[in-house]
């Protein structure tokens, strides 16, 4: 009797595919640029302005390759702030206002979620690739406003770090809303504004007017003024020219053509002390910044003399301010 014993023989296959890690957690790192104003003209009146970049790289956003919301939380900075419009950067005991923004026309301020009087931060919205990846950018912009003459010359810098920061991130299909402390904290860099106040004076002048006389008989008096704003604690010193045909403080020349009329320029009201220039030693006036005007009055006499002929004598005297 045969026996016949059939052997089924089948095959299957074993497939592995490897895909990006699934358990591969969410993160993200962040770096901002220092932001340098240069050299601030405090008396000038106008704003200077300066940017720097914020850039967040994201790794890990799986599954789904959801968007990542980026909030950059960004508070005062060691320099401190006293109002929503004035962050403050700091010389010693000295502050220099400032502020961030988060849009070109610099009408947002760049705040974050517990800093009551602030604007939220602007919402960085990622896309990642296959692989979960991302990076972009946003621009910070920053003004220091005018009407800082008050100001005092030095280097003013605020530095943020640490609690001064917060960078969120998080996984989200709907929000795309910064009003809250929401997501994970990533390590916060360490970045700088700065600004230099320089030292510097403005002048203006009040001419000097002697007026109408007929015969140079006598003194005729008359004041003009120099007014001088420098940033607080400059030293500066005022000197006044010979004019157009030089002469001592005391013996300048008004002119008409050829012919001339002596007069002189003084620093007190009894006309005993000429105010002249360096070359005239002890003739200039100096003083000290405020970071307001300060008026100094010139006075001036013509002093009896040979009359010339009837006319208009002028003369021109350039002041300097050395400082």
């Amino acid at each position: 009797m045969n026996i016949r014993r059939q052997v089924l023989r089948a095959t299957f296959i074993i497939v592995l595919m490897l895909l990006p890690s699934l358990a591969r957690a969410q993160s993200c790192s962040y770096t901002v640029t220092s932001m340098n104003f240069g050299l601030i003209d405090t008396l000038s009146g106008t704003a200077a302005t300066s940017t720097a970049t914020f850039t967040a790289t994201c790794s890990g956003s799986l599954p789904l390759l959801l968007p990542v919301l980026v909030c950059p939380h960004i508070a005062a900075g060691t320099g401190g702030a006293t109002s929503a419009a004035a962050r403050q950067m700091a010389s010693g005991f000295n502050s220099l206002n400032y502020q961030l923004y988060s849009d070109p026309a610099m009408t947002v301020v760049w705040g974050t979620h517990n800093w009551a009087y602030a604007s939220r931060p602007p919402p960085l919205l990622l896309s990642p690739n296959l692989f979960g990846n991302s990076t972009d950018t946003l621009t910070l912009y920053g003004r220091v406003p005018g009407g800082q003459a008050t100001v005092p010359p030095g280097t003013y810098l605020s530095t943020f770090s640490g609690g001064q920061l917060e960078f969120r991130s998080r996984t989200t299909l709907l929000s795309s809303s910064c009003d809250t402390g929401a997501g994970n904290l990533g390590t916060s860099p360490t970045f700088t504004i700065n600004a230099t106040v320089a030292a510097n004076c403005l002048v203006a002048t009040q001419n000097i007017d002697f007026g109408p006389k007929g015969v140079l008989d006598a003194n005729v008096d008359a004041a003009g003024q120099v007014t001088v704003t420098c940033t607080p604690s400059t030293a500066y010193t005022v000197s006044l020219n010979g004019g157009t045909t030089g002469g001592t403080p005391t013996t300048r020349k008004m002119s008409k053509g050829a012919e001339r009329v002596t007069y002189g320029l003084y620093k007190d009201l009894a006309r005993s002390q000429p105010w002249g220039d360096a070359g005239t030693p002890g003739s200039t006036v100096a003083g000290t910044g405020t970071g307001t005007a300060q008026a100094l009055t010139v006075y001036g006499r013509v002093p009896p003399q040979t009359t010339p002929s009837a006319g208009v004598y002028t003369d021109t005297v350039v002041v300097t301010i050395t400082y």
